[in-house]
């Protein structure tokens, strides 16, 4: 079983920055792929952005919509997956979910879920 915790979340006026982070359970965490989703209010959840698991050749997987502003990075020896949000708009307000799950399906249909964080962007 995985955990995943999300933290980071918050209130940002539009072309501000924020950084989002997911601590996984230790001893898996290096097994999974991980991604974030994002749902706002009465809105269909949307995929975000993946990397491939550790102990390989590192892969990145972006959403159009958040392609050159967004950036995902993890650090195996602390556990945790980080998502970089920079130049945010008032359309990236939303709940932001950690996913985890073998990368081929992560962005599609992932096997854990966290308990998700607000980003609310102002402008």
């Amino acid at each position: 079983q995985v955990q995943l915790v999300e933290s980071g979340g918050g209130l940002v006026q539009a072309g501000g920055s924020l950084r989002l982070s997911c601590a996984a359970s230790g001893r898996t965490f290096g097994m999974y792929a991980i991604g974030w989703f994002r749902q706002a209010p009465g809105k269909e959840r949307e995929f975000v952005a993946a990397i491939s698991r550790s102990g390989h050749l590192t892969y990145t997987y972006y959403a159009d919509s958040v392609k050159g502003r967004f950036t995902i990075s993890r650090d195996n020896a602390k556990n945790t997956v980080y998502l970089q949000m920079n130049s945010l708009k008032p359309e990236d307000t939303a709940v932001y979910y950690c996913v985890a799950g073998e990368f081929v399906k992560v962005r599609s249909n992932p096997d854990y879920w966290g308990q998700g964080t607000q980003v609310t962007v102002s402008s």
